[in-house]
């Protein structure tokens, strides 16, 4: 799997968080989900199945396994995908059936064009509001594996956090005329997809405050304003009561089975 091409700051990235912590609060969070409101799929996909042709999840399971992923300036999640269908995810045509799903978010030109962005793009991305992009690619074996190049993390989450995770995610997307996320594109690595996003991305509203809500959602308490830096999420990630474990560090050093 290749690496993502995201956006090179260089060492004007201290700077840039510099300039975000004297920023207002109200500005980092994506606005939540109206309460109660939950939007079942037009037509529900067919339940995740593991690559061996097995149900990828018992009904009795209590806890369902999430991922965090990181690198030197994105954070993604990892979910199985059976788990945010049941809790009402609606995902986009075209998906298929897989056991897990990967989900980040960011600026739309970072994610679509095929090299890393000039000095002038970094600049209206961060300080100029501008298009972003949920994006989902499915993921069909273990996650460290797949994602060699990043650092991961795990946590069992209560299986009846779902439906807050699922709101937070629909509500993230822009739908089409059929109800659907609005596909803009191909997902820059896998056979996903990225998805419209109603909202704009800017400093200090960027990825990584997407991830701390995404957080939020599965149940851990989240600071998104000390969460901009990939370090400053894992940071909160680990702490007691959030409990994110390591388990592989990005180098081939896997740490847990």
């Amino acid at each position: 799997m290749s690496k993502r091409r995201w956006w090179s700051g260089g060492a004007g990235w201290k700077v840039v968080v510099a300039l975000a912590a004297a920023l207002s609060c109200s500005c980092v969070r994506i606005p939540p989900p109206p309460s109660g409101v939950r939007v079942a799929p037009l037509v529900p996909p067919p339940p995740a199945i593991h690559p061996d042709g097995k149900p990828f999840r018992a009904s009795a399971d209590p806890d369902v396994m999430v991922w965090l992923l990181a690198d030197e300036l994105h954070t993604a999640m990892v979910f199985p995908y059976g788990w945010l269908l049941e809790s009402g995810l609606i995902p986009p045509p075209g998906l298929g059936n897989p056991p897990y799903v990967c989900l980040s978010w960011g600026a739309c030109t970072a994610f679509m064009q095929q090299e890393n962005l000039n000095s002038w793009q970094v600049f209206r991305a961060l300080f100029i509001p501008n298009p972003a992009v949920m994006e989902i690619i499915p993921v069909t074996g273990y996650v460290a594996e797949i994602c060699q190049q990043q650092r991961v993390w795990r946590k069992l989450v209560p299986r009846e956090r779902g439906p807050q995770v699922a709101a937070f995610l629909n509500h993230v997307s822009r739908t089409g005329a059929n109800g659907r996320p609005r596909v803009i594109g191909p997902s820059s690595w896998g056979d996903g997809f990225l998805l419209d996003s109603q909202f704009s991305y800017y400093l200090p509203r960027i990825c990584n405050v997407w991830t701390a809500q995404a957080l939020e959602a599965c149940g851990c308490r989240m600071f998104p304003l000390t969460a901009l830096t990939p370090n400053g999420l894992i940071r909160q990630a680990e702490a007691p009561g959030n409990d994110f474990e390591s388990v592989w560090r990005g180098d081939g050093t896997k740490l847990h089975d």
